[in-house]
């Protein structure tokens, strides 16, 4: 073998082995849309197909901010409550108060972005288990929700807001571009850059990253604020595709972002997962919950067959890292 193809294999073989986790969760993808489409003949429509990016937007944006906090060995159960407590206040600033668009959804970011910023200081600051303050925060989340809206669901709103869920660029979905463009940047931050090899640090041993002088409580903290920013721009894209906002809105969301995190290949232990990895497992949630739906199973057993995936995703999960700990 000659040394350029000897290069060409090895460099291969390293493309490979670094992606191994992606590629495989490409290869599921793939065989379920290759079964789905067996089952179904509208799954491949292209109405189906833009349903499918619909589905995965608000599910995908909470999940990118689930990835950063469950690689830093957290979770966040907060983030439906975030995202509730955020679309109620964009909803009362635009009806209520009449502020403009863009200052209401400037508004419901400061307080996604608070929200997250006050689980980070717990968690980071504190040394408050994650679970417990997220489930806390969740909480408090919910009834903030239902002190600020009375009980009751906001509507009315204006017909901008309806233009951010219904746009589009060169006939794909406006909101599923700006969900690849962040998952972009996400991928890139973590790693290209300093603070994304931090927090990947901090996930894989925390007490070796402090050793090395990391600043293990800022990019902890980060993590938080930027799980709580993103389930308000979340809050945003929802209420634009629903035109109403209800005090329940969000509620389940941190299941979904969670199991897609889980299926993408990342450990709850923390220090291991991609976005990329992440990505996929959104885009598998939605296809498996369209193909629930093309296939007329009620929606009372789809509930069952998200936690299901979730037990076994996890169970994949504690077998893999098993393996990788045995062979090191």
């Amino acid at each position: 073998m000659s040394s350029s193809a000897l290069t060409s294999t090895r460099r291969s073989y390293g493309f490979v082995h670094r992606y191994q986790l992606e590629l495989r969760m490409f290869a599921v993808l793939a065989l379920l849309s290759i079964a789905l489409s067996s089952l179904s003949s509208h799954f491949f429509s292209l109405g189906n197909l833009f349903n499918l990016m619909d589905q995965s937007v608000v599910v995908g944006i909470v999940a990118i901010g689930q990835t950063f906090v469950i690689l830093v060995s957290g979770i966040d159960l907060s983030v439906g409550a975030m995202t509730g407590v955020a679309g109620m206040v964009l909803g009362l600033t635009l009806t209520s108060l009449g502020l403009p668009l863009p200052v209401a959804i400037v508004c419901a970011l400061a307080v996604g972005t608070l929200m997250g910023l006050m689980n980070g200081i717990l968690v980071s600051f504190g040394r408050v288990a994650p679970f417990i303050v997220t489930l806390g925060m969740m909480s408090i989340g919910r009834s903030i929700a239902y002190v600020l809206s009375d009980g009751t669901s906001v509507s009315s709103l204006p017909s901008e807001l309806a233009y951010i869920g219904s746009a589009d660029i060169f006939g794909v979905p406006l909101n599923f571009v700006l969900l690849v463009a962040l998952f972009a940047v996400a991928w890139y931050y973590l790693n290209y850059t300093k603070g994304g090899r931090t927090i990947y640090a901090i996930g894989s041993n925390v007490d070796a990253a402090r050793a090395s002088g990391l600043n293990v409580s800022w990019y902890t903290n980060l993590a938080y604020v930027i799980s709580g920013a993103l389930s308000a721009v979340a809050a945003v894209l929802l209420s634009s595709r629903l035109m109403s906002i209800d005090p329940v809105g969000g509620t389940g969301l941190e299941l979904d972002a969670i199991a897609a995190v889980v299926i993408g290949g990342a450990s709850l232990f923390g220090g291991r997962g991609s976005m990329i990895g992440t990505f996929f497992g959104v885009i598998i949630m939605a296809l498996i919950r369209n193909g629930l739906n093309l296939l007329n199973v009620g929606p009372y057993w789809q509930g069952s067959a998200i936690g299901a995936i979730i037990i076994i995703a996890v169970l994949a999960e504690r077998i893999a890292t098993t393996r990788l700990n045995k062979s090191r």
